[in-house]
Order: structure tokens, then C-alpha cells, then sequence
């Protein structure tokens, strides 16, 4: 057997590089890149439904400061809500202008103040076609639902604390966010 030169054994081992030895390698052309607009693909959800809310239905609960409470059962869309909170003859609900997703993302909490001897009807995604609505991460629109209750002419709650107790809220579910420290924000 013949032994083969030794730049013969080399192009043959490293294959088409070496070979085309004196030239220098080439790279492909770049492509350039498709822009793609984000998309999220959501499959398809019933709509959500009101399953718990605080104050219940009907029922008569104390004065004054109130957290108003309403749970669906699957997890919501933070940012998207519609309620009138003076719907079907109740009286008009004092209440923050915006509610409050909890960490759960299923439950909504909302800061009021009521009122004695007084009947609020609260709406929730009222007959707002198009608007924003309660709704769902696919964005699927919560049913309409109403809650009307009473407040009573004893002692009123005064403090936060004891109407978040009243709505079965603990310490982590304040139904306000404190404002980021401009201090720390500013450049």
C-alpha cells in the first residue's frame, strides 16, 4: 500500500476548507430578519363568572367604610372593568374610581364608604358593548351581574383594617396600591 501525500490527508479530513487552500472563506449572505408582530393565542374560555361577591346579595352589613368584593372563577384581566354603582333605583355607592385585582387574579377589590339605612345596587359590566368590561385574559367578556345590599344604622366601620376583615380580607389584599416613592423615580 501507497501512503498518500500529506496535504492530500489533510484536505480529505477537513474537508472543502482546506482544499480551496489560497482562498479565503466566504460566508453566506446575512438574512435579514422578519418582523413579527407579538400574538398571543389564547384557546377558547367560557365566560366568566361572578361567584362570590362582598357584601352577598341581599345582605345588610354596617356603615361606613366598606371593601367591596367581587370573586370570578377564572383568573381576569387587571385593567378591565366597567361597574355603575348606582344601577336599578339603589342608592349611588361613594367608591375609588378604580378596583383593585388581587394576587389570586381572580378576585376584585374595591375601597367604599356607605352610608346608614341606605340600599346600593352595584352593576358589573353593564350594557356596555364594545367599552371595557370585567374580562377574562382572552379577554372574554364577564356576564352582566348586579349585587344590591343594605347598611344598617349601628355603629359604623371607621378603619380599613376592620372593613378589610368584614370582606374575609387579609393583610396582603389592601384594596388600594400605594403610588411608587416619586423620590425614587425621578432621574
Amino acid at each position: 500500500m501507497r501512503a498518500l501525500p500529506l496535504v492530500l490527508l489533510l484536505s480529505l479530513a477537513a474537508g472543502p476548507v482546506l482544499a480551496q487552500a489560497g482562498k479565503p472563506p466566504t460566508k453566506p449572505p446575512a438574512e435579514t430578519p422578519t418582523p413579527v408582530s407579538p400574538v398571543t393565542v389564547m384557546p377558547p374560555t367560557e365566560k366568566p363568572k361572578l361567584v362570590a361577591t362582598w357584601p352577598e346579595n341581599g345582605q345588610t352589613v354596617a356603615p361606613g367604610v366598606l371593601v367591596l368584593k367581587m370573586v370570578f372563577d377564572q383568573q381576569m384581566t387587571p385593567r378591565d372593568f366597567a361597574y355603575d354603582l348606582g344601577s336599578a333605583g339603589g342608592d349611588k355607592l361613594d367608591c375609588l374610581r378604580t378596583p383593585r385585582l388581587l394576587n389570586d387574579a381572580k378576585t376584585f377589590v374595591l375601597l367604599c364608604t356607605a352610608l346608614p339605612g341606605k340600599t346600593y345596587a352595584v352593576a358589573l359590566n353593564p350594557a356596555a358593548p364594545g367599552g371595557p368590561a370585567f374580562s377574562n385574559l382572552a379577554e372574554n367578556r364577564a356576564a352582566p351581574s348586579s349585587l344590591s345590599f343594605t347598611t344598617g344604622t349601628g355603629d359604623p366601620v371607621t378603619n380599613l383594617r376592620d372593613a378589610m376583615k368584614a370582606a374575609g380580607l387579609g393583610g396582603l389584599d389592601m384594596p388600594v396600591d400605594e403610588a411608587p416613592d416619586a423620590r425614587k423615580t425621578a432621574p
